[in-house]
């Protein structure tokens, strides 16, 4: 799968890649609801992006490599420190079964790593996969299944009705492990106190 990224789009559009989305009070979608998105490619045709702080429900980075026959069962306690790091989240209701790797760029493969900026890549091929596991994957990753996308200008309507905040991503807030934590570190990147939001809040 191929994602256009604004490095490849008119530069005198102003896309968003690699900034967080936020997700409103008043986003109407309950699955977006307190979203925090990585947003991986933008361009004139449309968005994709990873949902950072929703943890998937009844499966580990462990269970999931066994699963895909990456290692035995037995012997997934062996693994490498950075392996079990790995937190395996929600990335959003599209292709929910596929994996994709948001990781530090310390790690690439030609014409499968997608490098989004300076400090995030993503790989959605199973040899990154490998490579965590063998221990020459890259330093920090979280792995997502499933990702959120949006038709040419949907993801603009959306901001403009204030169903979405955006702010800059750094590095230390898409890999933190407190996931919970999350939405209100976003918010306070933008100098917002979460218990100051209301779902009708306007463009003041």
């Amino acid at each position: 799968m191929k994602f256009k990224s604004a490095a490849t789009a008119d530069p005198n559009v102003d896309f968003l890649d690699g900034q967080l989305l936020v997700a409103m009070p008043g986003m109407p979608d309950p699955r977006f609801a307190r979203a925090v998105i990585y947003l991986c490619a933008h361009s004139a045709d449309g968005a994709m992006g990873i949902i950072v702080n929703k943890r998937a429900r009844k499966i580990t980075f462990r269970d999931l490599i066994v699963q895909l026959k990456l290692v035995e069962s037995d012997s997934s306690i062996r693994l490498p420190r950075s392996a079990g790091k790995v937190q395996v989240l929600k990335g959003g209701p599209v292709d929910a079964q596929r994996g994709f790797v948001l990781h530090s760029p310390d790690y690439h493969v030609d014409d499968a790593t997608l490098a989004v900026d300076d400090g995030v890549s993503l790989t959605a091929t199973v040899d990154v996969l490998r490579a965590i596991v063998e221990g020459s994957g890259p330093d920090r990753a979280i792995l997502a299944l499933g990702y959120a996308g949006w038709s040419p200008g949907q993801l603009e309507t959306e901001i403009q009705n204030n169903g979405w905040l955006t702010c800059p991503a750094d590095a230390d807030l898409l890999f933190d492990e407190d996931l919970d934590g999350k939405y209100s570190r976003a918010l306070g990147k933008l100098g917002i106190d979460p218990a100051m939001l209301v779902s009708d809040a306007g463009h003041g």
